[in-house]
C-alpha cells in the first residue's frame, strides 16, 4: 500500500489526537526538595516539590508539652533506624495536630527528614508512593491531614493495607502520621453497639465495632488532644501577639488586660478555645493595631 501525502497528513493528526488523549507522562521526583505533595491528573500520579513549606517551630507550640515529647521521640527513634511507630493524631479541632507535624519535620528536616502530604482521595496510590521511596536514603513522613472515612471508601481499605495489612512490607524509610478529629476514623452510630454481648464478664464488641477500630489500632502511637483551659488559650494567645505585633518594651499586665478580654470575646464568638483560634486572634489584632498602609484619598 501507498501513502500519499494526504493519508500521511491525515495519519500524523490522528496520531496527535491520540496522544492528547493519553496520560502525561510523569517527571521524575525532585529528590533534592524536603517537603512533597502527591498529585494525580490523568491517571498518573507524580511527587509535587513543595519549594516554601510552612515555617512553624517547635517553641510556636505551647501547651503540648505531653504529645511534642511523644511524637519527637518515635521520630528521633526513626531517624535513628531504631523501631518506631505510625502514629495517629486525634482530638478537638484548632488544637494543633497538624501544627505539631508540621514543627516536627522543621525541626529534623536537615537531619534527612522528608514529608510527603497525600490527600485521603489520593490513599489509592499509596502502593505507587511506596514503591517510589523504597530505595531513597532518606526518611519520610507520609502526613495524612483531617482523616475521617466511610467505610466503604477506597483510600480507608488502601491505608488498612499500608499499616500492616499487605502482603508487601512496608518500606523501612517511611512512617505514618495522620491526623483526625475521630479517635476511630470512621463515623460511630449508636446501632453498631446492637451485637455486643458480655461472655464470661467480659465485654466482646459486635463485627461493625471491630471493623471500625481495626484501622486505628493499626497505628502503634496514640497522641490524644484536649481542648484548651482558659488559662492556656490565653498563654497561646500572648505568645502569638508578642510574635505578630512585638514592642520595644516589654507590656506590662494592665497592657494585657484589653488584649486577653477581646481573646475571650473572640474564643466565645467562635465556640472554640484552642491554638488555632489564639493565632487567628492574634493575626487580627496586630493587624488592627497596625498602622494604616493603604494610601489614604487626596481630598479636594
Amino acid at each position: 500500500m501507498t501513502l500519499t501525502p494526504a493519508l500521511t497528513d491525515r495519519l500524523d493528526r490522528i496520531i496527535d489526537q491520540l496522544e492528547r488523549l493519553l496520560p502525561p507522562t510523569s517527571a521524575p521526583a525532585d529528590w533534592s526538595a524536603q517537603a512533597f505533595r502527591w498529585r494525580r491528573e490523568a491517571g498518573r500520579g507524580w511527587l509535587q516539590p513543595v519549594r516554601a513549606p510552612h515555617r512553624l517551630a517547635l517553641t510556636d507550640l505551647r501547651c503540648l508539652e505531653r504529645q511534642a515529647t511523644e511524637i519527637e521521640r518515635n521520630t528521633r527513634q526513626f531517624l535513628a533506624g531504631r523501631g518506631a511507630n505510625n502514629v495517629l493524631l486525634w482530638g478537638a479541632r484548632g488544637t494543633g495536630k497538624s501544627s505539631l507535624v508540621k514543627a516536627i519535620f522543621n525541626a529534623y528536616r536537615d537531619a534527612g527528614l522528608r514529608l510527603i502530604e497525600v490527600d485521603k482521595d489520593d490513599l489509592v496510590a499509596l502502593p505507587d508512593i511506596l514503591d517510589l521511596i523504597r530505595d531513597r536514603p532518606e526518611r519520610f513522613i507520609l502526613f495524612c491531614d483531617d482523616l475521617s472515612f466511610e467505610a466503604s471508601e477506597s483510600g480507608y481499605k488502601a491505608l488498612k493495607a499500608a499499616l500492616e495489612g499487605s502482603i508487601a512490607s512496608t518500606p523501612e524509610n517511611l512512617l505514618i502520621y495522620a491526623t483526625s478529629n475521630r479517635r476511630h476514623l470512621l463515623p460511630e452510630f449508636h446501632a453498631d453497639n446492637r451485637d455486643s454481648r458480655i461472655q464470661d464478664g467480659e465485654l466482646h464488641h459486635g463485627e461493625a465495632v471491630e471493623e471500625k477500630i481495626s484501622l486505628s489500632d493499626r497505628f502503634g502511637l496514640w497522641i490524644s488532644f484536649h481542648p484548651f483551659g482558659q488559662a492556656q488559650y490565653l498563654e497561646v494567645v500572648r505568645h502569638w501577639v508578642e510574635r505578630l505585633a512585638p514592642t520595644e518594651t516589654p507590656r506590662t499586665e494592665s497592657d494585657w488586660e484589653p488584649i486577653e478580654r477581646a481573646a475571650l470575646q473572640w474564643a466565645l464568638r467562635r465556640g472554640a478555645r484552642g491554638g488555632r483560634t489564639a493565632w487567628q486572634f492574634a493575626r487580627d489584632w496586630a493587624g488592627r493595631g497596625a498602622p494604616d498602609v493603604m494610601a489614604q484619598p487626596e481630598r479636594r
